[in-house]
């Protein structure tokens, strides 16, 4: 009897599987055309992706970065009109913007104009820049988010300024963490927040000790403490 019955749901799963098996035939069959589409733009968009990085992106890259050479130069002697707007025969940062805006040059043009602009006292257009760029690079990243925090600063906005310090800070990096909590100790005091001030540079204290802020942080700790009571 038990046997009978086993078999019995044996059966019954076996037809179920067996009736969607058919189903599935059935609406393959019922909707080929469609599901051949389908398949088809899959395959086209994913080669067309490929294509694109490789016979497009790749040269353009390629082209953009050689652009960018001169730039870099009139960057680093300061010539910052030059390497904004370049010379004449070679492209600046605003002109590679807008010539490789798909390239990761491009994007490290951001940061370079918004450099060149916080250096030649256009602090707003300096912020629209920096906060364009983006980058996991250790060195490069927290630059950027500082020479932010910088901007704001100028222009008036501690609040911002101290919230670009920190961010900067987290980045970590035994050159710049110690430069931008030291940044961020000076606005928090400018702001009246002695208690931050003081969180910021023991974490110096702790973190950086041989960093040069580390070297001459006591005076600002024991400042600190003095104006927070404790």
């Amino acid at each position: 009897m038990a046997e009978n019955k086993q078999e019995a749901t044996e059966h019954t799963a076996i037809e179920n599987v067996g009736e969607a098996l058919s189903n599935a035939e059935q609406f393959i069959e019922k909707n080929q055309k469609i599901l051949t589409i389908i398949v088809v733009a899959i395959i086209v968009v994913v080669g067309g992706y490929f294509l694109y990085k490789k016979a497009y992106l790749a040269p353009l890259e390629k082209e953009a970065s050689s652009q960018m050479f001169f730039a870099e130069q009139y960057f680093e002697k300061d010539s910052f009109n030059l390497a904004l707007n370049g010379d004449g025969n070679n492209f600046g940062f605003l002109k590679i913007i807008d010539e490789y805006g798909a390239t990761k040059a491009a994007t490290l043009a951001h940061y370079y104009v918004g450099v060149c602009y916080l250096q030649t006292g256009k602090f707003q257009n300096a912020i629209d820049n920096l906060e364009k760029f983006s980058a996991d690079d250790k060195l490069v990243s927290p630059v950027a988010i500082g020479a932010t925090g910088d901007a704001y600063l100028e222009l008036g906005d501690k609040e911002k300024a101290l919230k670009n310090y920190l961010k900067a800070a987290k980045k970590k990096n035994e050159f710049t963490s110690p430069i931008y909590l030291m940044k961020a100790g000076g606005v928090a005091e400018l702001l009246g927040d002695y208690k931050q001030a003081l969180e910021v540079y023991q974490e110096i204290q702790d973190k950086y000790p041989r960093s040069f802020e580390g070297r001459q942080i006591k005076k600002y700790i024991t400042r600190a403490e003095l104006k927070s009571g404790k």
